[in-house]
């Protein structure tokens, strides 16, 4: 029986706040020997907040009434209330991906194949509990640098025994990529994955005659259009590029396998939607 394949995610700016479960502690969340390191990430962010306002300003990348919340938070950030990562995660993706319709066979498919990446926490399973936080993977926290480049070795190491000969639809902007960096696919190193696939979502311009074909990237609801698309990984195992050609995305894009391209480490996938 060929294994599930594995989404790769980011979180998201926004954030749900309060929850009602204990604060995070080791040795509840997936990836338990990450906990180490997130343990040190979450103390550096803490002394990061007892700046001045400014410093605070140009790590977080907000200012006003969300700096203060943001502040708060990261200070609470190993003492506040939890929820579940799922549930914690309110941005664009998250929305359009709508964990809580799910069938009762996809939600248990996303807990077992969906992974979050993030600055702080490292990899999260979807039910993993996560307190209030802000801290993206780009940022450079001292003493440990750009988190992104920090965290590249121990998350790379504690993903392969589950990436290991799966498929892996690679989900992740660039920041986030940059923090995971396994053997390209047809290595014989151990925690290899089958593949890794990545999607990009194509808007067709109207050529002028005789013209090629011409397309934009979308790039502003790019998340939006990979929560759909994870519903339909979790509803068909969807594991190959040719297996979207079944996929109707509700905002118009179709899979188109003349686009395809392989690269060393990935296949680049395209859903194109057609000129208006």
């Amino acid at each position: 029986m060929t294994p599930a394949p594995v989404i790769l995610l980011p979180p998201s700016e926004g954030k749900s706040p309060g929850g009602d479960g204990e604060p995070w502690a080791p040795g509840r969340s997936g990836f338990p020997e990450l906990d180490g390191e997130r343990q040190a990430v979450a103390a550096a962010l803490r002394r990061a907040m007892r700046a001045a306002e400014p410093a605070r300003q140009k790590l977080l990348g907000v200012k006003g009434t969300a700096l203060a919340a943001a502040t708060a938070a990261n200070r609470a950030v190993l003492t506040g209330a939890t929820m579940p990562a799922i549930e914690r995660y309110s941005g664009v993706l998250y929305d359009a991906l709508d964990a809580a319709s799910l069938t009762s066979r996809d939600r248990r498919r996303l807990g077992r194949q969906v992974v979050i990446f993030s600055g702080v926490w490292g990899a999260s399973l979807p039910d993993d509990p996560l307190p209030d936080h802000k801290l993206k993977m780009s940022a450079n926290v001292a003493p440990l640098g750009k988190l992104s480049t920090w965290w590249r070795r121990p998350l790379t190491d504690a993903l392969a025994p589950l990436v290991e000969k799966r498929v892996v639809w690679n989900l992740l902007p660039i920041e986030h990529d940059a923090a995971w960096a396994p053997p390209p696919p047809g290595s014989v190193e151990s925690g290899t994955p089958a593949g890794v696939l990545t999607v990009r979502f194509l808007d067709e311009t109207t050529p002028r005659k005789g013209t090629a074909r011409t397309f934009t990237t979308v790039n502003h609801w790019n998340k939006l259009l990979k929560g759909a698309l994870v519903r339909h990984v979790l509803a068909t195992g969807a594991d190959e590029p040719d297996a979207l050609a079944a996929f109707s995305h509700p905002e118009g894009y179709v899979y188109d396998p003349s686009l395809t391209e392989e690269a060393k480490d990935r296949t680049i996938v395209s859903m194109v939607r057609s000129a208006r």
